[in-house]
């Protein structure tokens, strides 16, 4: 008998026990988060809920990375709420369809290979200031609490990180939450719960189309905030997926997620729910505690909807200590401390970008700036380190030979153009060896034309040899005649 699970059972559940509390542990790390991005949005609680339960629902079958958890995510409730603020949560649904609609367009375009221009730089800073991030957001709840309050985080952190050592059947969040409520409640402790954070849903999610004028003013309005909701979303999602594929060791459908996550944001829109994108904390809670398949991500959202409508009275006495130490714990998790021990080993440029992405982050509390400002920092460090990858020898003495290496193109051009010097030439024949060199752009081509236009004004004739046939074609689209 083969060792090896139906593909069909590898993908949904390896483990069903594990799928299933791994999937509840994400859920109880969900519902503070989502609160908190509604009240980020200017909507309600209801709203966020409503579309963690359909994204999850959706992206368990659509998305193209197992164990990942998809909700109401704070990227995109900050890009949200300017539109919610000025116009109204109505538009902020049509724009949730619209963004919907990018991201499967992007995903139909498989323009998920981008993620390959992120580095391993700015991913791991991307982790480290999303760490930072979920622990920050814990402060509010601890600043100024009560002596119960700190309490309970501390023993809920015992249990967290303490009963792991005796068994390993039951996830320990779990039990933190269901002990920390029994004691809360039996000793009566003051302490803020679940229900203080806001109102919660007392029904289900109902269908209806948004409620805004159809006609082109309206697509004026949304367009631009689609567009940000869709890239933030289509962001933060690749994000998760590359530190899920790590983390398991196992791949995943990037265009898969693109569109599935689109196809999710349209179904929440429509169910009058907030769109969202990939959570990376409750993500890598999913997987710390066994979340190894699409089970797991759809039980995390019909969980969340059995335990709003039909557990709300238990739920909402939740103390909110209990799930602080469980995100205490994500974030501790989280947060890749080798990186931090290696920053004076690896090399300099590597590290600047890494802790650009975490600064950037964490001052704008933005995921995507803090991302985007690594990635063109990478950008520029890598085009410098390819531009000193660049020489030219000069020898003989009748006939001068100058040999370039290197790559040729916007940032290494001018340094073309300078390793000439006319003077010391005399008129001389000139060969250029080009067989060690490739020309990349126009700016690179337009450089070369220049080197023989000032030869030959000079009394110089030039030849050209071993100019490869990607050079020579980018030579040939401008007909400068060189050659």
């Amino acid at each position: 008998m083969s060792r090896h699970p139906h593909p069909f059972r590898a993908e949904w559940a390896p483990s069903i026990p594990r799928e299933l509390m791994a999937g509840a542990v994400a859920t109880f790390a969900l519902i503070p988060e989502v609160i908190a991005f509604s009240f980020v949005a200017g909507v309600d609680p209801a709203v966020g809920l409503y579309a963690s339960f359909a994204i999850s629902l959706i992206i368990a079958f659509a998305g193209g990375r197992p164990a990942m958890v998809s909700a109401a995510a704070g990227s995109v409730a900050l890009v949200a709420a300017p539109l919610v603020h000025q116009h109204g949560v109505q538009y902020l649904f049509a724009a949730g369809i619209l963004a919907g609609a990018v991201q499967i367009l992007f995903g139909w375009l498989r323009l998920g290979v981008l993620m390959r221009f992120v580095s391993g730089s700015v991913r791991t800073g991307f982790v480290n200031a999303l760490a930072i991030l979920i622990f920050s957001a814990q402060m509010p709840h601890l600043v100024g609490a009560n002596g119960a309050t700190w309490a309970m985080v501390g023993a809920g952190l015992v249990i967290i990180y303490g009963l792991p050592r005796l068994t390993t059947l039951v996830p320990s969040p779990l039990v933190c939450i269901v002990v920390l409520t029994l004691v809360a409640q039996a000793l009566h402790l003051p302490l803020k719960t679940v229900a203080d954070l806001g109102l919660l849903p007392d029904g289900l999610p109902s269908f209806g189309m948004p409620q805004v004028p159809m006609a082109f003013e309206t697509l004026k309005l949304i367009a631009l905030p689609a567009v940000a909701i869709a890239m933030v979303g289509l962001l933060e999602s690749m994000m998760t997926a590359s530190v899920v594929d790590e983390l398991t060791d196992t791949p995943s459908s990037k265009n898969r997620e693109c569109g599935g996550l689109g196809l999710a944001n349209i179904v929440a829109s429509l169910f009058g729910g907030i769109a969202g994108c990939g959570m990376i904390g409750q993500t890598v809670s999913n997987v710390r505690y066994g979340g190894r398949g699409r089970l797991s991500t759809l039980f995390a959202g019909a969980f969340l909807l059995v335990l709003m409508v039909l557990l709300k009275p238990w739920v909402s006495q939740v103390p909110v200590a209990a799930l602080v130490a469980i995100m205490v714990m994500v974030s501790a998790s989280t947060f890749d401390w080798g990186s931090a021990r290696a920053l004076l080993k690896h090399p300099k440029l590597s590290s600047v970008v890494m802790v650009a992405t975490v600064v950037v982050t964490v001052l704008t509390d933005n995921l995507a700036a803090g991302v985007s400002a690594g990635v063109l920092l990478s950008g520029v460090f890598f085009t410098f380190k390819v531009s000193r990858l660049f020489s030219v020898t000069k020898s003989g003495e009748e006939l001068l030979t100058y040999r370039v290496s290197g790559q040729i193109f916007f940032a290494s051009a001018d340094m073309l153009v300078d390793a000439f010097d006319v003077r010391d030439i005399e008129a001389k024949p000139v060969l250029i060896d080009l067989s060690a060199a490739h020309f990349w752009d126009i700016t690179a081509v337009n450089a070369l034309d220049k080197v023989c236009q000032r030869l030959r004004k000079h009394g110089s004739t030039v030849d050209l040899v071993g100019m490869n046939e990607h050079s020579r074609a980018q030579l040939s689209k401008l007909d400068l005649g060189i050659e």
